[in-house]
């Protein structure tokens, strides 16, 4: 199963927007903060072209997770960000693991933007677990 394309999938969230690489992170995530509100930001690995798969079989895994939680979450701009390919996320200075408002260590991470909520690892496979990050 590989990843929903965001038309599929845009009437389920308030505002779903899919960015591939660095700059267009950059330049969706001000956009989608000019909305207000909460915004929750998937980062996840890019696909890989020969299997129509993200290379990242973690990303692989989480994902349905993570849309089985979000598909409720109307009030929430959600951006899924493709981090790009394998050796450039693996590289120590990767912007997504040095710029401070990320600081990504692993990939799937799911974080409210702007706040200190942040899952990752074996945690960003537990609905429970992704539910309470948009708890107050």
């Amino acid at each position: 199963m590989g990843i929903e394309p965001a038309w599929t999938v845009a009437a389920r969230y308030y505002k779903l927007a899919d960015v591939h690489g660095y700059e267009g992170f950059l330049s969706k995530v001000k956009e989608m903060e000019a909305l207000g509100g909460t915004l929750a930001v998937l980062f996840t690995g890019s696909i890989d072209p020969s299997s129509g798969k993200s290379w990242c079989p973690d990303c692989v895994v989480a994902e349905p997770i993570v849309d089985s939680v979000m598909k409720d979450k109307t009030e929430v701009h959600f951006l899924r960000v493709f981090v790009g390919p394998r050796d450039f996320w693996k590289d120590p200075q990767c912007p997504f693991r040095t710029n401070p408002d990320t600081r990504l260590k692993s990939i799937p991470t799911l974080i409210i933007w702007k706040s200190q909520s942040k899952l990752d690892g074996s945690d960003i496979t537990d609905s429970n677990l992704i539910a309470m990050l948009f708890e107050d």
